[in-house]
């Protein structure tokens, strides 16, 4: 999930980035309060990188840790911070697992 150099997305492109379903994007943007796109005057919706990141710490709570709804909001309330970093750290280290696979699969073809 790598964002660009762009100052704004577009919903089709943030469920580009994060593998998630435009509906889900737009159920979530109505649960939980910390998600909120702007808006033109014709409804279309704009993500900043931050809009995106908060996307990321929820789909941490909810969808790899297990989460239901109410009990990720409460994380976020609470403890803001803390899924912060242990979603950017998962992050990571999915970033760093694939470069390792592409490497053992570099490795493989060489034999």
């Amino acid at each position: 999930m790598e964002t660009g150099d762009k100052k704004y997305y577009k919903i089709r492109e943030v469920a580009e980035l994060t593998g998630l379903p435009l509906s889900t994007l737009r159920f979530w943007e109505q649960k939980f309060t910390i998600i909120k796109p702007r808006r033109n005057d014709r409804g279309t919706r704009f993500y900043t990188v931050s809009d995106i990141e908060k996307i990321k710490m929820v789909y941490y709570l909810v969808k790899e840790k297990g989460l239901k709804l109410d009990a990720a909001q409460e994380q976020l309330k609470h403890n803001h911070d803390g899924v912060s970093r242990h979603a950017a750290a998962v992050d990571r280290l999915k970033a760093i697992r694939k470069e390792l696979v592409a490497m053992l699969d570099a490795l493989n073809r060489l034999r």
